[in-house]
């Protein structure tokens, strides 16, 4: 296929052929919005389901920090004991969350481009490793899009987590006199309304992505005229050698054809634009069978055959015409057509002095 076409007559969809080499190659539409949409919603999950468990997990680990800091031991080994239990909690306390996370990223590949397993981004290459194509890479108009992308996302999501957290600055000092356990809860209810409102502008942003992506895609595997036709040649055959074997399989099917004139009965002809060879063998065939027929040149040649071979022939033109186009050749006459062809044969047979 041609790949050093420009860009410019890359104007065609590319074809099933194409998009499935590109999977097969690991090359699929992906948006990292919807992935990161999906981390984000499972996170918010998270948060809705096992918050104020987590919550209280936390304040329970960090009270006696708050209320009696002068009983903890500072010795080493007691602190690297209270470390690993604090570590343990908190494991033991998000595990949850953290198969939600596990399912959401997995499940973003999925959704957007099902099972996808390839070897080809596995083989070694030097353009990984090239520094001019690492450069190239860095500073490509794609790489500069989705520098920009990302610097709006975070832009438009910071504009959300403000809007939600600006209002609430004032009632800082009422979080002053509130035990640990209160400023948890104050503070689990305020990520709530934080994370619904960045997952619906997240939303947003990873559907915009979803369709510029796919776009950006269809757009990268676009084919040009001259490609449509080197993988047409290539699925379906260059046409003049199809068109070649086609001629000479008709040649052979045509030269068996005239070998079966010899052994025909009767020629039923036109009696120049048509003419169908029949033979009736009374012990083997239930009717008459068509061995050969053609028009014009095809016609003239069969005649030229059954007057060597002293073959009758016949002219009835509507019997010509009426054959020809009704039964193939090797086949049969068909019921309506056994009175004519009866005839025919019975004149025949009385020429040659046998009984039909």
């Amino acid at each position: 296929m041609s790949d050093d076409s420009d860009d410019s007559q890359k104007t065609e969809d590319p074809t099933s052929k194409r998009l499935e080499e590109a999977r097969n190659e690991g090359r699929v539409p992906r948006s990292q919005e919807f992935n990161h949409l999906l981390m984000i919603l499972a996170f918010t999950l998270a948060v809705l389901m096992f918050g104020r468990y987590l919550a209280q997990q936390i304040s329970a680990m960090a009270l006696p920090f708050f209320e009696a800091p002068d009983q903890i031991p500072t010795d080493l080994n007691h602190l690297i004991d209270i470390a690993w239990r604090m570590l343990g909690q908190l494991l033991l306390a998000g595990a949850a969350p953290l198969v939600l996370a596990f399912i959401a990223a997995f499940g973003a590949s999925y959704l957007q481009f099902g099972l996808l397993w390839s070897a080809e981004n596995l083989m070694p290459s030097l353009d990984k490793i090239s520094p001019l194509s690492g450069f190239k890479r860095i500073f490509s108009l794609r790489s500069v899009t989705e520098l920009l992308k990302g610097m709006l996302k975070i832009a438009v999501v910071a504009t959300v987590v403000g809007a939600f957290v600006l209002p609430s600055v004032g009632d800082i000092h009422r979080l002053i006199g509130m035990d640990m356990i209160q400023l948890m809860a104050v503070i689990n209810d305020k990520v709530h309304i934080v994370l619904i409102g960045v997952f619906a502008v997240m939303g947003v942003i990873a559907v915009a992505d979803i369709l510029y992506q796919r776009f950006e895609y269809m757009k990268g595997l676009r084919m040009s005229r001259q490609e449509l036709r080197d993988e047409f040649k290539q699925t379906e055959g260059d046409p003049l050698v199809k068109g070649r074997l086609r001629q000479l399989r008709m040649e052979r099917a045509r030269r068996r054809m005239m070998g079966e004139v010899p052994n025909a009965d009767v020629v039923v002809t036109n009696p120049t634009h048509y003419a169908v060879a029949l033979k009736y063998d009374q012990s083997a065939m239930s009717a008459p069978k068509v061995v050969a027929k053609g028009t014009d040149k095809v016609a003239e040649r069969i005649r030229e055959v059954a007057k060597d071979a002293d073959v009758p022939i016949v002219e009835n033109p509507p019997l010509a015409r009426g054959l020809y186009a009704a039964v193939d050749i090797d086949q049969e006459i068909p019921p309506e057509y056994y009175k004519a062809v009866a005839e025919v044969i019975s004149y025949i047979f009385k020429l040659k002095k046998r009984r039909p």
